[in-house]
């Protein structure tokens, strides 16, 4: 069934107002989340000398665009969640946009990579195209996406409060290459796990052209 605008827009409401009222829920619960393998995969494909311009889409309170600049790199955060700006800001002293996913409004060829982590499943799924695209124009000619998603079976819907669309392998391989991206690489997480309890697809990505 298509999405109207209508959808769309309580979709994205919604979704961002369940995070409002959990912000500080949510910081205190993610602070010591360790991405420090998801954060490598990003920084080893992208080609060139460091310090690398790099956008963390959906950066919620801060803690990986702290990591970003730890490293030496200069993030840009991104975050439709009023809370987690503000949050972002305060924790990183990062440059922090507030936007939402489905109005992006992005420079054109501004970074070196993108990191969305655990961030484009909450995009529906008509919507992803376009979305994927936008990201793509925002990359330098051979920037780098990397993306983490909870997997699932194609399906989407509402998840305790958030909007969310949780695609298997290949038809998230399908959508990235229809976007003008080639794949570099995928993995299952957490590491060292069976299959079956690995909730995780992390995967990245190249700008092609």
């Amino acid at each position: 069934m298509k999405l109207d605008p209508q959808d769309l827009a309580k979709i994205t409401a919604l979704t961002l107002a369940n995070y409002e009222e959990n912000a500080e829920a949510f910081e205190a619960g993610t602070r010591e989340h360790d991405v420090s393998q998801n954060i490598a995969a990003l920084l080893r494909h992208i080609r060139g000398e460091p310090p690398y311009d790099i956008l963390d889409l959906g950066c919620g309170p801060g803690r990986d665009l702290k990591t970003f600049v730890a490293l030496g790199h200069r993030p840009v955060g991104l975050d439709g969640t009023q809370s987690f700006v503000e949050m972002a800001r305060a924790a990183s002293g990062c440059e922090v946009w507030r936007q939402d996913f489905l109005q992006l409004a992005l420079p054109s060829e501004r970074f070196d990579g993108i990191f969305a982590n655990a961030v484009l499943f909450h995009v529906p799924g008509q919507e992803l195209p376009r979305v994927l695209r936008e990201l793509r124009t925002a990359l330098r000619p051979g920037g780098v996406l990397f993306c983490s998603n909870p997997r699932g079976g194609n399906q989407e819907g509402w998840n305790r409060g958030r909007y969310g669309a949780y695609h298997d392998l290949e038809g998230w391989r399908a959508l990235l290459l229809d976007a003008g991206f080639e794949e570099l690489e995928h993995y299952y997480r957490p590491d060292g796990l069976p299959r079956e309890q690995q909730p995780w697809l992390a995967s990245v990505w190249r700008r092609v052209g």
